[in-house]
């Protein structure tokens, strides 16, 4: 493992690094206006969401790391505080990036990438139509972080309205993730979607904690053939398995150790977690 001194390294090389290390990032897609009603479209994937009372996102068109000048956004977002952050997905990207170029200040995004411009309700900046998701929002502060190249500049935003497709929700009127279909920034010219195989569930022990992976037996906890993901879901199960579970298990006669652990992956992958580590306790014990 190499080990990097991030004030007094490369800042271009420190950048990638950054990208390439925190990822993926959701991509604001901010559509501003300057004083004189002129619109901006540039999308930024140093972004998220940071509470809901009030609800607050945050984005930062950073310096420019080449020249250390700021961004047409920055600018706008001085003369007049207000944002439509549109969120970005599949079906839209490659005009995102399209967007994403460096026009001379006062040219039209909307026009140059093909975006349908909608008026908003509470903020003077357009909205995307093409987006599926989009967020009204008044900017409360923004925080400078430097003055140098690459510095990020925090905009600290308050929604006010919020805009959504119809077509991405489900029956229970939450937004579906396959549907959406969200991408996300990585390093380089990568990018990731949220759709299909790439996109999985985890379910969170938020009621009752889990048992944790210290108090399993060690031929379990350090099993070389068991990765950190399957300790964890068995570290996840609220109890240890019944005495009638481990011993229905026991009566499988399981030849050996590594046809043991195969049944095990796959009761893992098909989620009968509780039944997995009776598996393992009765193979053990």
């Amino acid at each position: 493992m190499i080990t990097i001194d991030a004030p007094n390294y490369e800042q271009r090389k420190l950048h990638r690094l950054l990208l390439g290390g925190i990822a993926p990032r959701p991509i604001a897609f901010a559509s501003t206006m300057d004083k004189d009603g002129n619109p901006n479209l540039s999308p930024f994937s140093f972004f998220n969401a940071f509470g809901v009372n009030p609800t607050t996102l945050i984005f930062s068109p950073s310096r420019r790391g080449r020249d250390n000048t700021t961004k047409d956004t920055f600018e706008n977002l001085k003369e007049v505080p207000e944002v439509v952050i549109n969120v970005v997905n599949y079906q839209m990207v490659q005009q995102v990036s399209l967007a994403s170029s460096e026009y001379p200040k006062g040219v039209n995004e909307f026009v140059k990438s093909g975006f349908t411009p909608l008026e908003s309700e509470s903020v003077k900046p357009f909205r995307v139509k093409e987006s599926p998701v989009q967020f009204e929002c008044s900017v409360r502060q923004i925080i400078e972080t430097g003055n140098g190249p690459g510095a990020a500049n925090l905009i600290v935003c308050e929604v006010l309205k919020m805009h959504i497709n119809e077509e991405v929700l489900d029956d229970k009127g939450e937004i579906d993730v396959l549907k959406i279909d969200l991408v996300g920034r990585m390093g380089g010219n990568y990018y990731v979607r949220t759709n299909g195989e790439a996109a999985f569930i985890v379910p969170k022990p938020l009621s009752t904690p889990g048992i944790g992976i210290d108090v399993l037996p060690d031929e379990i906890k350090f099993n070389p053939f068991l990765t950190g993901n399957e300790l964890g879901r068995l570290g996840s199960l609220a109890e240890f398995p019944s005495h009638t579970l481990i011993d229905e298990q026991r009566l499988k006669n399981i030849a050996n150790e590594a046809d043991m652990i195969g049944k095990v992956k796959q009761l893992i992958e098909n989620d009968l977690i509780n039944e997995a580590l009776a598996l393992l306790l009765a193979f053990y014990q």
